[in-house]
């Protein structure tokens, strides 16, 4: 245990893991989540994102005692050999999966908690040229789906899930799910199902449509409007007068939409 004094106590700082015992998580984790693995040297030696990990927190370590070049070396090779890019100053906690990987960049100051999941494609990306804090914060359990973009010096808060292809630039609450360019809040995560035994919500496809809501209030109060007018005796044109879609914007549409 490291200690460090504080206005003259002395503070016990947990020891950092060992590299041996991280991997050991980080291999352990890949079976919670990705039920294609079936054995430890299978994962071990296939699994572009497990090398990816493993190879970032040595130059991670690298890193933190001044080796800047061979970090950057390091992890230059392992975006060659997994075509995933991790900064080796990035901060990555542990239990920390990346499914698939092709396509992954995270940045210089990004920092990730326990039991992160992210899907390929995903960015943790800079807004700014300025050095300093520039990539996003990812709180515990957070899930980020295929080629979303998260970026900025935002915070998202536990157990957060990212729509595939979102694009978060806001700070997002915890135990939220988000969508949409830019991403929205649409529900909070203990309203989705979470059927994974270890806890772990992957339910990407249950994802609502926001806008599609939308659209389907704004019919609906359409209808009720014009049903007021009958009632007044003001004839309501049935004919639009913009297109020949009549079809399409019926009160179906937006009973299909709810439905959805």
């Amino acid at each position: 245990m490291d200690e460090v004094m504080t206005a003259g106590a002395v503070i016990e700082k947990p020891a950092q893991p060992s590299l041996l015992r991280l991997l050991r998580e980080d291999v352990s984790c890949v079976f919670q989540r990705d039920p294609a693995a079936r054995s430890r040297f299978e994962v071990l030696t296939t699994y572009p994102g497990v090398h990816a990990i493993l190879l970032q927190r040595i130059a991670h370590r690298l890193w933190k005692v001044k080796l800047r070049y061979p970090a950057r070396f390091l992890s230059w090779f392992a975006r060659l050999l997994t075509n995933i890019d991790i900064h080796p100053g990035a901060t990555i906690g542990r239990r920390f999966f990346i499914d698939h990987g092709a396509g992954v960049v995270i940045g210089e100051t990004a920092e990730i908690g326990d039991d992160v999941t992210l899907y390929h494609g995903v960015t943790l990306g800079g807004t700014t040229w300025n050095k300093g804090k520039r990539h996003p914060t990812l709180e515990s359990g957070v899930v980020v789906g295929a080629g979303a973009k998260i970026l900025g010096a935002i915070t998202l808060g536990e157990h957060v899930r990212v729509g595939a292809n979102s694009v978060v630039v806001k700070d997002v609450p915890s135990h939220r799910t988000v969508v949409g360019i830019p991403a929205k809040v649409v529900l909070r995560t203990e309203e989705a199902n979470a059927d994974n035994i270890y806890g772990i919500n992957l339910d990407h496809h249950l994802i609502p449509d926001p806008v599609g809501r939308a659209i389907a209030c704004l019919m609906e109060r359409i209808e009720v409007l014009e049903g007021q007018l009958c009632k007044q005796a003001d004839q309501v044109d049935g004919q639009c007068r913009t297109c020949e879609g009549d079809e399409l914007c019926g009160t179906e549409v937006a009973r299909q939409l709810r439905k959805e």
